[in-house]
């Protein structure tokens, strides 16, 4: 699935709204927290807060400040 959200402006900010269609599938509804998280190619992806996925970031964080030096060799 492809959404074009078009920008609007909400009272002194800009924001978008989600189709109807896209929070179904997220499984979100209105008052949940969404995270936008930024992607390598220099996108950003836009999950629901659930407390699976936040686990999840913190340990791939976790090893990627354990690993660093590690890791920057493999990617040369």
């Amino acid at each position: 699935m492809v959404l074009k959200l078009k920008l609007r402006k909400i009272g002194n900010s800009l924001g978008v709204v989600i189709p109807k269609e896209a929070l179904h599938k997220m499984d979100s509804k209105q008052g949940d927290t969404l995270i936008l998280s930024e992607t390598p190619d220099g996108g950003f992806r836009v999950t629901p807060d659930k407390e699976s996925f936040a686990e999840q970031m913190a340990v791939a964080e976790d090893i990627a400040n354990r690993y660093r030096n590690t890791l920057n060799e493999l990617a040369k």
